[in-house]
């Protein structure tokens, strides 16, 4: 009788949820935490503050992707992709797509808005000045998203460099 192939390290079992422990130990998965934190305190920083014109952008931007990329992370570590309408079954492509075009796209179009933004602002870096300064929010926030855009170019390049070997999982 033919050998029974090894399991592939697909999503488990529909009935049992689980962490997908390969998922969370991936180079993906890791990468996906750090987006998660730095996503979040970019929100977090912009959102704390006082802030107007198109740091209403950058937040919207900010937290979309966050969204997305939580609900990707939560999907792929509890191996549920499967129950996704036609996403499901292209699951690498997915993330692929997230990561490049949304991730780094909106990412880096949020950093240069706050960075532009902190450069109008650097004049009350100096010291003895009185009023309230929003430079280092929007300095930190422009940092963070700079180094999340940074992330998505790496997940994606990992995603891509798995479907140029015909790799059809993401792990």
């Amino acid at each position: 009788p033919p050998a029974m192939p090894p399991p592939s390290p697909g999503p488990p079992a529909r009935g049992s949820l689980s962490l997908h422990r390969a998922y969370l130990r991936s180079p993906l998965g890791l990468l996906r935490l750090g987006q998660l934190a730095l996503g979040a305190a970019f929100w977090v920083t912009v959102a704390a503050h006082k802030y107007e014109g198109a740091a209403h952008f950058a937040l919207f931007a900010a937290v979309l992707v966050w969204l997305l990329t939580l609900a990707l992370f939560g999907l792929s570590l509890f191996g549920r992709w499967a129950l996704v309408p036609w996403l499901g079954s292209r699951w690498l492509l997915t993330n692929l797509v997230h990561d490049l075009a949304l991730g780094v796209g909106l990412y880096a179009a949020a950093t240069g808005i706050m960075g532009y933004k902190a450069e109008r602002k650097s004049y009350c870096n100096l010291p003895g000045y009185s009023q309230h300064c929003l430079y280092g929010a929007y300095l930190s926030a422009s940092i963070c998203g700079g180094i999340a855009a940074c992330l998505y170019l790496f997940s994606g390049l990992y995603c891509l460099s798995r479907r140029c070997r015909d790799q059809h999982d993401i792990i």
